[in-house]
């Protein structure tokens, strides 16, 4: 059922309150296939399993920082900040809080709770950014990925792009190494793949090293999402597509 529909049979209450959860996937290429590979970095330390993988196979990838991570990972960021040609730095918080406008927890991360919350959340992950990495985010994915309509509409108000996901590639770094391996071979042309690089005491994170090896076996070229979701050519009338109404892509089984 897509979201026009549930508007129209949802109290106004519930529009507002409901969550959503962001899905985005890029234009399927004519010839050729391709993945946008995204991370969130929400705090403690860096993957090595995962960072050194892309940085020896020259691998893009669009990586979400908070603030609280930066504070702790001046070596990875300088790392991050030499290899600028492969990975694109975006705003994932200040303080991974949940960029939700009402008092709520979600899979155990509280949320801002209140408009000027999430303003305070994105700003201040914002601006760690351009403190650490010297660049301006344009896009802003919040803490489990869950919104609010009006706080997406707020990101958005605030000049962020909203980074959503097509599916998660480690099941918040808890999937098994074999099963995130799996899952993440098993993507499609245009895909946006969410997983982990700050967990590298779990064991989903060789499991996502591993599949990103066998992505590239498989032809597939990476993207960052700047570049997968550049504007159309001004000859064409296609577009990057957004499943925007928080209802799930197809499972990749």
């Amino acid at each position: 059922m897509g979201l026009a529909t549930l508007c129209m049979v949802e109290p106004a209450a519930a529009q507002t309150t409901r969550l959503i959860e962001y899905h985005m996937q890029m234009e399927p290429l004519k010839e050729g296939k391709r993945v946008a590979l995204t991370f969130d970095a929400c705090m403690g330390k860096v993957d090595e399993r995962i960072l050194q993988t892309l940085l020896d196979n020259k691998i893009k990838a669009t990586i979400f920082v908070t603030a609280r991570w930066s504070k702790y990972n001046a070596k990875t960021i300088a790392i991050l900040k030499a290899n600028s040609d492969l990975f694109e730095i975006e705003n994932h918080g200040a303080q991974h809080v949940v960029a939700v406008d009402y008092p709520a927890v979600v899979y155990n991360d509280v949320s801002a709770g209140s408009a000027e919350g999430v303003k305070e959340e994105v700003s201040g992950g914002a601006k760690a950014i351009e403190k650490n990495f010297g660049t301006t985010p344009q896009w802003f994915r919040g803490a489990t990925a869950e919104y609010t309509q009006t706080s997406m509409a707020l990101v958005k108000d605030m000049g962020f792009k909203l980074a959503g996901f097509t599916f998660s590639g480690d099941g918040g770094a808890l999937f098994s190494p074999e099963h995130a391996a799996r899952i993440i071979a098993q993507a499609r042309d245009g895909d946006v793949i969410l997983t982990h690089i700050n967990q590298p005491r779990r064991a989903a994170g060789e499991g996502v090293a591993q599949g990103i090896l066998r992505l590239k076996e498989q032809g597939f070229t990476f993207v960052t999402l700047n570049e997968g979701f550049a504007p159309a050519p001004a000859e064409s009338n296609k577009s990057p597509t957004e499943n925007k109404n928080g209802e799930p892509s197809p499972p990749v089984q």
